[in-house]
């Protein structure tokens, strides 16, 4: 099945909501509040694709609302909210509809909506909405910010079904061995690396493809107990016949009914939700809070006054009276809480509005568990820097800027400063969209001295934009990067910005090289490669530059805060799963889908890309096989002529070229199998060859009017037409007709043919026949040159195609071939949506995740900018919008260690400015010296890299050498850099001391 266009635009969301997010499309939203909290909520909704989104709000823009709501302008001060909210938003998706209410809400208006939500909102609104919805079974949300925390309720109804609960697929292991007893025990393993599975106690599950105790198959999901990492126990299988080999065993996860109280139930009698018990007074105290707000501002008809102790007294006062019956309060939470409610913050309605907006999607899609009930976030503890604890009701007072909600927490002095850094963005992609959005927002580096820079490689893409909110379908194609420049300088036109397409890397250290990093506030990342972040986090400790780092998988988030001598630099990254596995696994043994995928992604490669490289480079020049490895040349050779023996000239020769592939493939390769290993063949006396991590193929028939079979006809054809530039065809009937009159010759396998069967084990190759190389070089030599001399051929004459995961012909191919080699193991297959996933190794992606990530690093940037020295003021975050967790802790401080007497961090390192007595580049023996002289330190040698600058365990001459030559004398690109790190061996020192001493970095004149 070719993906739809809409599979296209949505298909990183669709592996996070699963089927449940087809029901987007025909759903309808009322989302009342068109200031920043309300503007997350329905951007991210309508990015989402929900069928209908409706905005309320009957104010009009004012200018303190720019510096939170991202869809308004300077020239829309004055008009109403919900109909310019409208009009930016209906940008954002052609599929969506997306409409402006300004008038009161009323019953009969609200009864059309599947979902409602409510921000800014007065309490005696929400409690008469509350009750309404909650009667007629319309999901009902509150999600409101004030300053520095948020408040986020839902009610949806007292029969709410989940139809499923949990993220990812299903849990499912490979059946090994099953026991007959009481309890049955299944020994079993993980399906994609041999470790052990991932069942939980009391989980319910199903079998399929077991051989032998086949009585299983099929039947009612049956509980199971977890033994060990290997072994389930699942009852009674003492009357079912004896286990022989294959079968897995497969999670089935069942709908859930859920029920909650309405609003008005609720406020007396509150289910929060903390992510650790230690926050829980903290939430309940901003329970009380956020109710003692409704009344304060009732009393007084605003709110709280910025910094004014006496209306922080009174909403203390509200407060204790709340929690009379309810029991403690943290007064310093109400107090501080109190200080800046006045405030707007971009951050915070970006984390509050994303984690409301998931909840919705939950209350559409049935995905994941709702929110029971309340749940409520801050970040008070930007208020405890000692900048942020002397600021006074006059420095946080208005000044009737854009950024007036930022000053009421704030103060004047530090919007100044926002507007003076200078930071790097890496990566304009999702997250790195929603950076850009807040900082924007923020107005940083909008004053004089700041500027942004941002650097992104890639181009946007159609399945960017259902998360990419800078980006329009008339974008695609074009350099993130400076559409993203583009965009945030139209939200703020006061932002420095540049846009690079550079990778941040080895390559690019002549533009991002130490000076660069010096002179930097900070950077924020969100790369997805592990060797990239790795680089990026070694810039940066070695430049004392803080890091922000951020990430997503689907529901899921993290952001890490690097501060230079204060917090522990980022955690090396652990191996990367890149999808090898065993030659013998995907060639002859496969026992998983994710198996059939990597074969099948192998076998793109092997029939549309490298044959067309090959054939090009040696139709450029036949010498290109002497830079062969040993034994590759005659591999390669036999390729190129089969290739030009194969070179179709019409649509019924690729055909009739994939037919005979499909045989190849799915028909004789397995009759050769059984030819080698029969069904019954005994690795010895008694135990069967075909069980455990083998199970027994069976050869496939060919049927055109097979549709799996069809499908790979038609993708192996047209990609072997678009290989050798032949016009391809889509008429399946023609193809089929052409299928049916083509006879395919007779098939005889080989005797005595090696098969590896383990992964130690590799293919047997006879030696190169350097007499067949001279005669078949000889013989394309010949008819390149015939080729060549022809009036019509096409230079280069074939064209290399590479796997693109967002192309349908391809991930069309990868379906089906897979599917067809599944079949032929009796392996589950896989849908067209899970083999793109798996096949191009696709992260899951949605808007909710990557806004609230967003908004949580920009709270980590408000206190780099203050300048913050206190660790306990800093926040790691790890988030969880499927189960609506939100946890952050203090990072942990430096590691330090100790060398030549003295402890040090892992952020010291050693300066010199490399200045020798002659006002020249030093020489190494003054480097010696000053190393004795400063530190006492004998060093016996000195390195660059890999590369040796003194030894003393060289002889005198060649000592003497080196102690005279310059610094950078003898190493490559040294000049360019300007700034060496070099290391060092010391006399005395231990072998511990190997990795633990600090670097040496040498400035260069």
């Amino acid at each position: 099945m070719a993906g739809s266009g809409e599979q296209g635009l949505y298909s990183r969301q669709l592996y996070v909501l699963g089927g449940g997010a087809r029901r987007l499309a025909e759903a309808a939203v009322l989302v009342s509040g068109l200031r920043g909290t309300g503007a997350q909520v329905a951007a991210a909704l309508v990015l989402a694709g929900t069928g209908r989104v409706v905005l309320h709000d009957s104010g009009a823009v004012r200018t303190g609302d720019l510096s939170h709501q991202f869809l308004l302008g300077g020239n829309d001060v004055g008009q109403n909210r919900a109909e310019v909210s409208q009009r930016a938003l209906a940008e954002l998706n052609p599929h969506v509809v997306v409409a402006a209410h300004t008038e009161e809400l009323s019953e009969a208006f609200l009864a059309s909506f599947q979902v409602v939500v409510l921000t800014e909102s007065p309490l005696e609104e929400q409690l008469w909405i509350g009750d309404f919805c909650h009667v007629r079974g319309i999901c009902f949300i509150v999600a409101d910010t004030k300053g520095l925390a948020g408040q986020l309720f839902c009610d949806f109804g007292e029969h709410f079904v989940v139809e499923d609960p949990a993220e990812g697929d299903p849990v499912c292991a490979i059946i090994q061995h099953i026991s007959q007893g009481n309890p049955g025990v299944v020994t079993c393993i993980g399906t994609e690396d041999s470790h052990g599975h991932l069942f939980c106690d009391g989980d319910l599950v199903t079998f399929s493809g077991v051989e032998g105790m086949s009585e299983l198959n099929g039947q009612k999901p049956i509980p199971v107990h977890v033994l060990d990492a290997f072994r389930l126990e699942i009852g009674d299988t003492s009357s079912f016949s004896p286990y022989c080999c294959g079968g897995l065993v497969l999670q089935e996860r069942l709908p859930q009914v859920h029920s909650y109280k309405s609003l008005r139930q609720a406020l007396a009698e509150p289910r929060i939700q903390v992510a650790s018990p230690d926050v829980l007074l903290r939430s309940q105290s901003l329970h009380a809070a956020f109710q003692a707000l409704h009344i304060f501002c009732k009393e007084q008809g605003h709110l709280p006054r910025p910094r004014a102790r006496a209306d922080a007294e009174r909403m203390l006062e509200l407060a204790r009276s709340l929690r009379t019956q309810q029991g403690l309060l943290d007064e310093y939470v109400v107090r501080a809480f109190a200080s800046v409610s006045a405030g707007d913050l971009c951050p915070m309605a970006a984390v509050v509005g994303a984690m409301a907006a998931q909840e919705a999607l939950k209350a559409i899609t049935g995905k994941f568990l709702p929110l029971d009930q309340w749940l409520y976030f801050d970040a008070l503890e930007c208020l405890e820097l000692e900048e942020a604890m002397q600021l006074t009701e006059e420095d946080c007072a208005p000044r009737g800027t854009r950024y007036d909600g930022q000053i009421a927490v704030f103060g004047a002095t530090f919007q100044e400063q926002l507007g003076h850094q200078k930071y790097l963005v890496v990566g304009a992609g999702a997250i790195g969209c929603e950076l850009l959005k807040n900082f924007a927002m923020m107005g940083l580096a909008a004053g004089p001295g700041g500027h942004l820079t941002v650097t992104d490689m890639d181009t946007i893409a159609l399945s960017n934009l259902h998360r990419q909110l800078l980006y329009r379908s008339s974008d695609i194609s074009k350099p993130k990067s400076v559409v993203a420049a583009a965009a945030i300088q139209r939200m703020n036109p006061d932002v420095s910005v540049t846009a690079h397409q550079n990778e941040v890397g080895p390559a690019t250290e002549s533009l991002y090289g130490d000076d660069f990093f010096q002179h930097l506030n900070g950077v924020t990342s969100a790369l997805d490669s592990m060797e990239a972040r790795t680089y990026l986090e070694n810039r940066c400790v070695r430049c004392l530059t803080p890091l922000l780092d951020s990430g997503t998988e689907g529901p899921r988030g993290n952001v890490l805060a690097m501060v230079p001598f204060l917090t522990k630099p980022l955690e090396p990254a652990g191996a990367s799963r890149d999808g090898t596995f065993p030659f013998c696994t995907l060639r002859y043994f496969p026992r998983t889908i994710q198996h059939t995928l990597q074969w099948a992604r192998d076998e793109f490669e092997g029939l549309f890309q490298l044959p067309a490289e090959h054939v090009n480079q040696f139709m450029k020049d036949p010498a290109f096989l002497e830079q062969l490895p040993a034994g590759k040349a005659l591999e390669v050779l036999e390729q190129v002529q089969k290739s030009l023996q194969e070179r179709p000239q019409n649509w019924q020769d690729c055909v009739c070229w994939a037919h005979q592939h499909w045989q190849n493939c799915y028909h004789n390769a397995i009759v050769q199998l059984l030819h080698t290993f029969p069904p019954e063949h005994e690795t010895s006396p008694g135990i069967p060859f075909w069980t455990g991590d083998r199970s027994c193929p069976h050869p496939l028939t060919f049927d055109p009017d097979n549709n799996t079979h069809l499908q790979y006809i038609l993708a192996t054809a047209h990609l072997f037409a678009k290989a050798h530039k032949v016009p391809p065809c889509s008429d399946q009937a023609a193809t089929q007709t052409i299928l049916r009159s083509t006879v395919l010759p007779p098939f005889l396998p080989q005797e005595e043919l090696n098969i590896p069967l383990a992964e130690e084990q590799e293919e047997v190759q006879a030696p190169e026949d350097h007499g067949r190389l001279v005669k078949l070089t000889q013989d394309l030599v010949q008819k390149r040159e015939e080729l060549l001399g022809g009036e019509e051929v096409q230079v280069p004459l074939m064209e290399p195609i590479h796997f693109e995961k967002d192309n349908d012909i391809h991930v069309d191919f990868i379906t089906a071939a897979s599917n067809l080699r599944a079949e032929n193991y009796g392996i589950p297959p896989a849908d067209w949506l899970m083999s793109k996933r798996i096949a191009g190794r696709i992260v899951p992606a949605i808007i909710t995740t990557t806004a609230a990530v967003a908004g949580l690093v920009c709270l980590e940037v408000y206190k780099l900018v203050w300048g913050c020295q206190d660790l306990k003021c800093y926040r790691n975050s790890n988030l969880c919008l499927s189960d609506c967790l939100l946890l952050r802790i203090q990072p942990l401080p430096p590691t330090t260690y100790w060398y030549g007497g003295k402890e040090w961090s892992c952020w010291d390192h050693l300066e010199l400015q490399a200045v020798g007595a002659d006002g020249k580049e030093m020489t190494v023996q003054e480097v010696l010296d000053w190393l004795q002289r400063t530190y006492g330190w004998s060093v016996t040698m000195l390195l660059h890299g890999y590369t040796v600058i003194y030894d003393k365990e060289e002889d005198e001459e060649i000592q003497a050498q080196q102690q005279a030559q310059r610094l950078s004398e003898k190493l490559e690109h040294a000049r360019e850099m300007r700034r060496l790190e070099l290391l060092y061996v010391c006399e005395g020192e231990d072998a511990e001391a190997s990795n633990r001493r600090p670097p040496l970095l040498c400035s260069l004149p």
